[in-house]
């Protein structure tokens, strides 16, 4: 159950080239073989209505194949090696990117924190190898306290309902040597307050144009709890979540999944039968909330500065 934003956009793909390579779609024609993908794609796309950089990604590829298969005396099995090559690209560039990403949000981080750290940092959701590239975002950025021997102890959420804090971001920590601690969602603030948490990060699923950042159902309530406690709230994602044709976060669509993931738990019922149910995968923090910054492979921004920043 990897739902991180550029784990479905990056291992959508790669499944695809996986297919390809296996020998999976027409041999034979064109058109054929621009079909299957594009109906791969489509149906990726159902999977994560809220990420910007799935549909962008998507698009990308498309228009991609459509000119390989408009240039004179490609083959079949020229398109097939191009396309694989291609989603291989994307692959190096996220790795690439989520260095940067990790490399700008320790410093950022660093340079707030009397005498230069080791810093005690929480997160939420999973945002690092299981769910990118090979390194992560928000998990990026720990890796890299870790590394420059700067992190005192990284707190995870579990993440409810699909758990993928206690599940995968802690399993990979912890292969890692990073000194992480699971704790329930609902004892975020307390850890904050008793744990000595100096910044929260975060990864992102789309950034509207004035800040505004859609991601993991949770985050919205670490971001008022830390803006409380005057703790620096940081969002880490890469420019391509980044979507200047939304204004604001109220226009982001939010991802609403079965009741059941609550009621239910490995099948069992844990509630009445007949109660309503509200879950949504994500929340839309406001712009004003993230008092650390944006962290993107370019730098850290202040959410006012970043679509400037980036144009």
């Amino acid at each position: 159950q990897v739902r991180g934003a550029p784990a479905i956009a990056l291992l959508g793909c790669l499944s695809l080239a996986v297919e390809l390579a296996g020998g999976a779609g027409p041999s034979e024609d064109l058109g054929a073989l621009e079909e299957f993908v594009g109906q791969k794609l489509g149906f990726l796309l159902t999977a994560r209505p809220t990420a910007a950089n799935l549909g962008r990604e998507a698009e990308r590829l498309r228009a991609f194949v459509r000119q390989r298969v408009e240039t004179p005396g490609v083959t079949p099995q020229q398109l097939r090696e191009s396309i694989i090559e291609y989603i291989e690209g994307l692959l190096e560039k996220d790795r690439r990117d989520n260095r940067n990403i990790g490399a700008h949000g320790a410093s950022h981080i660093l340079g707030r924190v009397p005498g230069g750290g080791p810093v005690t940092v929480l997160t939420h959701c999973n945002t690092g190898t299981l769910a990118t590239a090979g390194y992560g975002t928000a998990l990026g950025v720990v890796r890299a306290l870790h590394q420059r021997g700067s992190l005192s102890r990284v707190f995870c959420t579990e993440t409810r309902p699909y758990n993928q804090g206690s599940r995968l971001s802690a399993l990979e920590l912890r292969h890692d040597g990073v000194p992480v601690t699971i704790i329930a969602d609902s004892a975020a603030a307390a850890a904050m307050r008793e744990q000595g948490v100096q910044a929260v990060v975060v990864g992102a699923d789309r950034v509207a144009a004035n800040g505004d950042v859609a991601n993991k159902i949770g985050t919205f309530q670490l971001a008022v709890a830390a803006r409380y406690m005057a703790i620096p709230f940081y969002v880490a994602a890469p420019s391509s979540t980044c979507d200047p044709a939304l204004a604001s976060g109220h226009l982001i669509p939010i991802e609403e999944r079965p009741g059941t993931e609550l009621t239910h738990l490995a099948g069992v019922l844990l509630a009445d039968p007949e109660v309503d149910v509200w879950n949504p995968a994500f929340d839309v923090t406001p712009h004003e909330l993230i008092t650390g910054g944006i962290i993107t492979e370019w730098g850290v921004f202040a959410p006012s500065e970043l679509s400037r920043a980036l144009t």
